[in-house]
């Protein structure tokens, strides 16, 4: 196949990737940004120009960016055409209550005022944090962490592995770099705004 040719079964994949995207309240571009892949990159798989589709490996990179399995892309898939009735086609969406995806609400944002200079310069005292529950942070993003014994920190993610979070700010400013381990860590929120009182 030609590059960026579509191709109609990769096509099909495509769409359902991108009702799981537009379930999951994201744009291509931030569902790109979540594995390092730009808005474009990201579109050509939902447009069947990219065959990768297929492959379990790039499914599961894809469908983790847009907090989905591919199960829940093969169930996409199938629920986009049921016996006897015609595709979608275009821009046609069936569209849903704004609040609501498959998976369940989206979590309204949530606000959090720092009372301390953990984060200064990129955030001092007195600067409010307004987060999104169900966004998990990228590098150099601020978070807000909440722990199983109900303390919350507020933070710069800098990554993450199967045992702990690794993490910059704390009594030492952004020059602290700390590690948190994940058996400890109720929530991880990415924030989305810092908003000066």
């Amino acid at each position: 196949m030609a590059r960026f040719a579509s191709d109609p079964d990769a096509a099909v994949l495509g769409e359902g990737l991108a009702a799981l995207r537009r379930a999951a309240g994201l744009s291509q571009a931030d569902a790109g940004a979540r594995i390092g892949m730009t808005s474009q990159g990201w579109g050509l798989y939902e447009a069947g120009k990219r065959p990768g589709l297929f492959r379990p490996d790039v499914q599961r990179r894809l469908t983790g960016a847009v907090n989905a399995t591919p199960e829940d892309l093969a169930l996409a898939v199938a629920r986009d055409d049921p016996p006897g009735s015609a595709p979608a086609t275009g821009v046609e969406s069936p569209g849903r209550p704004y609040g609501a995806t498959p998976f369940g609400p989206v979590a309204a944002p949530e606000r959090m005022q720092l009372s301390n200079d953990e984060l200064a310069p990129w955030a001092a005292s007195g600067v409010v944090l307004e987060f999104d529950p169900g966004r998990w942070p990228r590098r150099d993003q601020g978070c807000v962490i909440d722990m199983i014994d109900g303390t919350r920190l507020a933070r710069l993610y800098q990554g993450a592995d199967a045992d702990r979070l690794y993490l910059k700010g704390g009594p030492g400013g952004l020059e602290a770099e700390t590690s948190v381990p994940r058996a400890t860590v109720a929530r991880v929120a990415a924030v989305r705004a810092r908003l000066d009182q």
